[in-house]
């Protein structure tokens, strides 16, 4: 097992997280689904700075503050990442929390929202730091 992770290896498991996420929502599991929607955004968030190239210690990933004050600091405070989609990071942190450790369960619509949130926050990290490749038939030959 490689110690290094990608910028699209970390989306690909945030993309991973984020459908683990609505599938235990649909279950019914909320703390599952709210830690599977953290996670989501967590790795989409380290993708983002790996793949901006952000200036950014080798162990990231290390701490979850240590993580989500590099992702404001270097993507949000000045852009690229709106202080909305910064805000969704440190309230997933939040409600993940609550869910893991907490002797209470997370309601169903604070989950539903996390959920829907995840997913919002990964397409946005997605369409911002990921390249896609051109289609085929969208390629312009001279």
């Amino acid at each position: 097992m490689s110690g290094e992770l990608t910028a699209e290896a970390l989306m690909s498991k945030a993309v991973r997280a984020s459908a683990s996420a609505r599938a235990l929502l649909d279950l019914g599991d909320v703390d599952g689904a709210c830690n599977r929607a953290y996670y989501a955004m967590f790795d989409a968030a380290r993708a983002a700075l790996l793949a901006a190239g952000a200036p950014v210690q080798p162990d990231l990933g290390k701490t979850h503050a240590g993580l989500i004050a590099a992702f404001g600091l270097q993507l949000v405070k000045n852009g690229p990442i709106t202080k909305e989609l910064g805000r969704l990071l440190k309230r997933a942190e939040e409600i993940r929390l609550v869910a893991d450790y907490k002797g209470d369960s997370v309601e169903l619509e604070d989950a539903r929202e996390m959920v829907g949130q995840a997913a919002i926050f990964v397409d946005a990290m997605r369409t911002e730091f990921m390249p896609r490749e051109p289609d085929e038939d969208s390629v312009i030959t001279p």
